[in-house]
């Protein structure tokens, strides 16, 4: 495995100037954000794409730190309810792809994204309970109607444009949130569809990531390294459900952490363990949302945890001591 950092928490930085921080640190493998909400501060593939000079002083500059891009970040909801809102991510989610193309590049994180409950709905609808039955009838809308057929056509286009890896981020508020939704997206549509594993949005929810990590076997694509702290206090009070602004951490169920500062070192080494017994071999990438911490100080904290953890040799291929 490699370290690898989501650089658009430099999101005011240049291209230039977020390699030169993070090679600083010792980091050569980056995931870029390309569009939709991680935005596109360091990567506009639309420009990049109609620009040949422009994107020869971009794969340049990145030669010139040594940094290889593991993965384009275009995460977004390509089916929203207004069909303007949707149009946009959709478009920055197959530009993504075409400089994925481009650069050589297999992996393009996303949301599933999720719908309305009608044609005419004019915000998305998150189901998390089946009674009453017309929920389930949202369900069946949404995921017949409009999800599946969304993801085969993108999938497919994806493929065409030599995108292999299509890494669902499992997010609460779109219909894939969690193994079995990503399963069942993935069983519809294909081996396309597989999972961004980042386990900050498990924990809160109430699953053991290694269980996760289990279940979905084969079907990583890509992880995110972030962690999450459950405040008990608040929890035995009001459930994890939680609508409170980031920033009011004294009062909130849980919030986003530096890796290991919401679970420690042996939970930690557990997962990157477990991801390996799975077969995952590709990043670690560093999603710094911790709001106690500053960007510097967060990250710098993040790269010495994992340097510690993470295992970087290839799999032993024999047992040198049987």
């Amino acid at each position: 495995m490699k370290l690898s950092v989501l650089a658009n928490l430099y999101h005011d930085k240049t291209l230039e100037e977020t390699l030169q921080t993070l090679t600083a640190l010792g980091v050569h493998t980056v995931e870029l954000g390309a569009g939709g909400y991680p935005g596109k501060a360091q990567c506009n593939p639309a420009e990049l794409l109609a620009d040949d000079k422009k994107l020869k002083e971009f794969t340049d500059t990145l030669k010139k730190y040594d940094v290889t891009v593991c993965a384009l970040a275009a995460h977004g909801n390509a089916l929203h309810p207004d069909a303007a809102i949707a149009a946009q991510f959709d478009r920055d989610f197959r530009d993504a792809v075409l400089l994925a193309e481009k650069l050589g590049v297999d992996t393009v994180i996303t949301f599933s994204g999720c719908p309305g409950d009608h044609d005419g709905a004019k915000y998305p609808n998150w189901v998390t309970c089946p009674w009453p039955e017309d929920f389930l009838a949202i369900l069946d809308w949404q995921w017949n109607e409009k999800l599946i057929p969304y993801w085969k056509e993108a999938g497919a286009f994806a493929l065409a444009h030599g995108v292999s890896h299509i890494a669902f981020e499992m997010h609460p508020g779109f219909c894939v949130y969690n193994p079995e939704t990503l399963l069942k997206l993935r069983a519809a549509v294909g081996p396309v569809i597989g999972a961004n594993f980042d386990p900050s949005h498990l924990i809160w929810q109430g699953m053991d990531p290694v269980a996760a990590i289990r279940e979905l076997e084969g079907a990583i694509y890509h992880v995110h390294a972030k962690d999450t702290k459950i405040d008990k206090y608040n929890t035995a009070k009001n459930g994890v459900l939680d609508t409170k602004h980031y920033g009011d951490e004294l009062h909130r169920s849980w919030i986003f952490r530096t890796v290991g500062y919401g679970n420690g070192e042996t939970y930690w080494r557990d997962l990157v363990s477990n991801l390996r017994l799975c077969g995952y071999d590709r990043v670690l990438s560093i999603e710094h949302e911790d709001s106690l911490m500053t960007l510097d100080e967060g990250l710098k904290k993040a790269i010495d945890f994992l340097n510690g953890i993470i295992i970087s040799d290839p799999k032993p291929t024999s047992m040198a001591w049987a």
